[in-house]
């Protein structure tokens, strides 16, 4: 973690599912706040901890996963958009496996709202799209920031206005009938009932600039947990296969109403290959018996959507650009365990097209990245078990070249490595490497 009134910030590196979660379990025993910036319940962090003594694993969504520290205050910022029956259904899942949440989560006044109507959408919109749909978890995350940047969408602060919510909510669910036809939804039903959801989140809100900015100044460990990763970013990402929200270091700042100066460590999660959920381009897929093998191994399914990803080798030229747009002080490489029983294992170094080297850090076009011939390097395997190893030493002599060769080509450290799923399978290799 950082010293007290800096913010250290955990972001995915790649297209997500990375396992981000574990390493912001680890950082969050150190915290006095995590933060969510960005994103919904589509995204997905699974937590192994103990509770009253007995291993519990935790799934979270839209609330930050560090809450499973017990000293830990939650806070979820103006930049997520939020779903507030699905708020409470997970905050209710947690509370039955014995995690008492009471008085450590609180909301953005100023963070938007998703409703029931903008999941019916967000599945119109798939249709309509056809064969180039986007590959969306359909949590009616986009349609909400469409609200949101139109500047139709409602607040949490609106909530509390019971005449005029009722009013701007019945011209929102309008205007979307207009554009989809008249489809199925109870618009006065859903008035009553965030009527009394309302009630329910009053003791959760809090002014969101006020919260984060009064916890600077009393020099509070903060924790911002990154939700998605750089290549799912609105801007950045491989648009349009991406997610609705800026995924990277700039939906921190914006998503919290942080100022840069306050930002400390970067710390970027990637996996030891690449995986991706969705349609889209993905250069080093590997629709034969490696990519069968990583998603086997690295059991490779959504925690949110339960869809099976996609897999292929590790692509530095994703990680290149990820790094000179987020900035990374050190990274979080997970998963290495995966690779145990691959004899060679390719990593991706550079993208050439017609032959020639790309001149672009990365395309923007995603038909040029559909063409691109991935030029790899080959690095032997270890062929042993790595699983649960804690110690940098205690890993095989190839294995600890392959990591070498990830921070030289990157030019940033590898502090922390995921030797397994458990919570203790991590290598830390200290703060000479942050």
């Amino acid at each position: 973690m950082e010293q007290p009134g800096k913010v250290a910030v955990v972001l995915g590196a790649q297209w997500g599912d990375t396992g981000k979660g574990k390493l912001v379990d680890i950082l969050a025993a150190e915290a006095d706040i995590t933060a969510r910036c960005a994103g919904g319940n589509n995204a997905g962090h699974t937590i192994v901890a103990n509770v009253n003594g007995v291993k519990t694993k935790f799934d979270f969504h839209l609330l930050p996963s560090g809450l499973v520290n017990p000293n830990c205050t939650a806070f979820i910022g103006n930049g997520v958009v939020v779903h507030i029956p699905a708020f409470f259904q997970e905050l209710e899942a947690l509370t039955s496996k014995g995690l008492n949440c009471e008085g450590r989560l609180f909301i953005s006044d100023r963070a938007h709202l998703v409703f029931d109507f903008h999941q019916i959408v967000d599945g119109l919109k798939e249709v309509e799209l056809g064969g180039s749909n986007i590959g969306t978890t359909r949590k009616g995350i986009g349609p909400a920031y469409s609200s949101k940047a139109s500047r139709s969408g409602l607040r949490v602060h609106h909530l509390f206005d019971e005449e005029a919510f009722a009013t701007k909510f019945r011209t929102l669910v309008e205007g979307r009938f207009k554009r989809y036809g008249h489809f199925e939804y109870d618009t006065e039903g859903e008035i009553k009932r965030y009527k009394e959801l309302a009630q329910r989140l009053k003791p959760y809100v809090v002014d969101g600039i006020a919260f984060i900015h009064n916890a600077l100044a009393a020099n509070k460990r903060i924790l911002v947990e990154g939700a998605n990763a750089l290549m799912l970013d609105l801007d950045f990402g491989t648009y349009p296969f991406v997610t609705s929200s800026a995924t990277g270091i700039g939906g921190v700042c914006t998503g919290l109403g942080l100022p840069p100066r306050t930002v400390g460590g970067t710390y970027g999660v990637i996996k030891a290959y690449t995986t991706r959920v969705g349609a889209g381009p993905f250069p080093t897929e590997q629709l034969n018996s490696i990519g069968e093998h990583l998603q086997e191994v690295g059991a490779e399914f959504g925690v949110t959507t339960g869809r099976r990803r996609r897999c292929g080798w590790l692509d530095l030229v994703v990680m290149k650009y990820s790094t000179v747009i987020n900035g990374y002080t050190a990274l979080n490489l997970t998963k290495l365990d995966v690779l145990d029983d691959v004899d060679t294992i390719k990593v991706a170094v550079a993208y050439h097209l017609d032959g020639k080297p790309l001149d672009a850090l990365f395309p923007a076009d995603l038909d040029t990245l559909a063409r691109v011939e991935v030029q790899y390097v080959e690095l032997p395997g270890w062929k042993q078990s790595i699983q649960d190893k804690t110690q940098w030493s205690d890993l095989p002599d190839n294995c600890q070249k392959y990591v070498e060769y990830i921070e030289q080509f990157l030019g940033v450290p590898i502090r922390w490595i995921g030797t397994g799923p458990a919570r203790e399978s991590m290598i830390d290799r200290g703060a000479g490497h942050a």
